[in-house]
């Protein structure tokens, strides 16, 4: 086998703001209320004319643009999402239809908020073994739309967005191993189900779950990049809840990592929080080519992905 890398990174977001003083004026909630419970101040709220297709295209074009790439470089397109309103043609297609590619293999990957990283394990194995040759890796999700906005235990939470990554071979084996799993029983904790479809989760489960069982797993996938978490110049977790995101960096023991709380003034995106904050560390210049990173999934179905990348 090869190695692979990631050669660069790109993200975008809806232009419309939603502030917590604007949830207030919809829910009984306030700025203080969100922001002490969640850490969230602001999220980006994409229109009824701009699909999760559209939010994706953006984000992959601005990592091809930093890669120095054409569309027609690309012969696979992995999205992860779980907001796609359509079955068919699938995200990837349209996507690979939207930046003008010649005849990619497209796939969609369906594990919520672990998506992306589920997703750059996919293509980081095919391109190891020849089957792909540069991947075009996104996560891309319109959270927006599948929330009940007068639920205020989860209208606050969210945001749109997307995130990419270019992944092609290399000499060196610059992206890590990937440690995955799922607590099946438990996929009842984070669901988005119905017809039409309604994002729903169990706080306190969830909460409990990632801080106390989350830790020890991330740092097992350092351990199997070969490093100890000290080592880790960052730490990219899916931007859920700030009161989640604290805890578990703190419990990898990570004690010289930046941790990206992209969260903050973005929600939680699902599929794209993960590449959409690494994107945004790297544009601000807050990690170097080669640093190691940690990245790491979890939540919907109770699933986690995670390994550690060098840095673009």
């Amino acid at each position: 086998m090869r190695g692979s890398r990631v050669v660069a990174v790109g993200h975008y977001q809806p232009a419309k703001v939603l502030t917590n003083d604007d949830l207030a004026e919809l829910v009984d909630t306030s700025d203080a209320w969100i922001s002490s419970r969640v850490g969230i101040r602001t999220r980006h709220v994409a229109g009824a004319d701009e699909p999760v297709d559209e939010l994706a295209a953006h984000a992959g074009a601005k990592a091809l643009a930093a890669a120095g790439l054409s569309p027609a470089d690309i012969d696979l397109v992995l999205v992860a999402t779980s907001t796609a309103i359509d079955r068919s043609p699938n995200t990837a297609a349209r996507v690979a239809a939207r930046l003008g590619m010649g005849s990619p293999a497209v796939m969609d990957l369906n594990v919520v908020c672990a998506g992306f990283t589920h997703a750059l394990a996919t293509a980081d194995s095919l391109v190891r073994t020849g089957t792909a040759r540069r991947a075009l890796v996104i996560g891309a999700d319109k959270m927006t739309a599948v929330t009940d906005w007068s639920d205020r235990s989860t209208c606050v939470l969210v945001g749109d967005g997307a995130g990419a990554v270019v992944v092609e071979a290399s000499e060196e084996q610059l992206i890590g191993p990937v440690l995955w799993g799922s607590v099946p029983e438990m996929g009842h904790a984070v669901r988005i189900e119905g017809s039409p479809p309604v994002f729903a989760q169990e706080g306190q489960s969830v909460y409990r779950w990632a801080t106390t069982q989350l830790p020890p797993i991330a740092r097992q996938v350092c351990e199997r990049a070969g490093l100890t978490p000290e080592d880790l110049a960052a730490v990219v977790l899916h931007q859920a809840n700030l009161r989640i995101i604290e805890p578990v960096a703190r419990k990898i023991g990570a004690v010289n990592a930046v941790v990206a709380r992209d969260v903050v003034e973005s929600g939680n995106t699902s599929a794209a929080s993960i590449p959409m904050a690494l994107s945004k560390l790297v544009e601000r210049g807050e990690i170097s080519t080669g640093d190691p990173v940690l990245l790491f999934g979890f939540g919907g179905n109770l699933s986690y992905a995670g390994q550690v990348v060098r840095c673009p």
